[in-house]
């Protein structure tokens, strides 16, 4: 039935509730935004709205500043490829940091400490000795396949990116990618591609050289399912043998303190925009 909610069945339910909260509603795309965020809102000032879809939160922020005359109404969305487009949105509607949420808290201190929780730390200082800082690793690998979503997307090609299979090009003991397999990985798992391999790779190789942030790039769906790979066959512990993709992205969320939010740009503009409008937000532990 989700799919059938409007923005303006999300306005309405605001409208509902205003009846009997005056405080701020944060309007957010999904469970597991609302997950992220509630850790952080003042709960007695703050309502969190799921909209269950990125269009659902634009409008409906939209339609209740403009429309409905409600200036206690703030949305969260991720920017997805919208940053590479150079597209921009406007309070009281914000973008998460980088690509979308997930990639946000990989970027702060929260993978660390799941790396502390399910990696073997002698299997790990080993991998960073050869290769390098995990996160560096991570970035590198998964933002060409966002950037080739970014070309599908932007030349029409229709590639499909569901149900990947990431060994099939994610080199587990170094966790470098290999562009070959990867494009003909995404070209197998399609349906009438528009564009053959090799133009595919060139057209790649230029949108990489003009890339100026690969964390604009990356998707954190990749970067988790990467990670993933990474403790199950690499400098993964024990207890990391039975983890899914879900389960991983969910310590990560959990792992995302009051202290990595404060560092991130979506704080510092949400917190800014909310004093300016005498507005209640956030509640952080220091």
């Amino acid at each position: 039935m989700r799919e059938y909610i409007t923005s303006d069945d999300i306005c309405n339910q605001i409208s509902m509730e205003r009846s009997v909260f005056r405080g701020t509603f944060l309007v957010v795309e999904g469970v597991t935004d609302e997950r992220l965020f509630e850790k952080f809102i003042d709960k007695d000032e703050v309502r969190i709205i799921e909209a269950h879809s990125k269009d659902n939160v634009r409008h409906a922020v939209k339609d209740m500043a403009s429309v409905r005359r409600d200036p206690r109404v703030i949305g969260i969305v991720d920017p997805d490829l919208d940053r590479l487009r150079g597209r921009k949105v406007k309070p009281p509607l914000f973008f998460t940091d980088c690509r979308d949420m997930e990639m946000m808290v990989i970027r702060s201190n929260a993978l660390q400490d799941v790396l502390d929780e399910y990696s073997d730390h002698e299997l790990l200082q080993k991998f960073t000795e050869t290769v390098g800082p995990v996160r560096d690793a991570l970035i590198s690998a998964s933002y060409p396949l966002g950037l080739l979503m970014y070309i599908s997307q932007k030349e029409g090609l229709n590639l499909s990116f569901k149900d990947l299979e990431f060994e099939r090009f994610i080199n587990p003991r170094t966790l470098t990618l290999n562009a070959g397999s990867m494009v003909d990985t995404v070209i197998f798992n399609s349906k009438n591609c528009r564009m053959g391999r090799k133009a595919l790779l060139q057209r790649l190789d230029r949108e990489a050289q003009d890339l100026e942030d690969q964390w604009e790039a990356a998707r954190g769906h990749d970067t988790v399912n990467i990670l993933l790979i990474a403790l199950k066959r690499n400098f993964g512990s024990f207890n990391s043998r039975g983890l899914n993709e879900g389960e991983l992205g969910g310590a990560l969320r959990l792992a995302f303190s009051d202290q990595c939010f404060v560092k991130t740009d979506l704080y510092r503009d949400t917190s800014a925009w909310a004093a300016e409008n005498g507005i209640v937000l956030w509640e952080i532990v220091s």
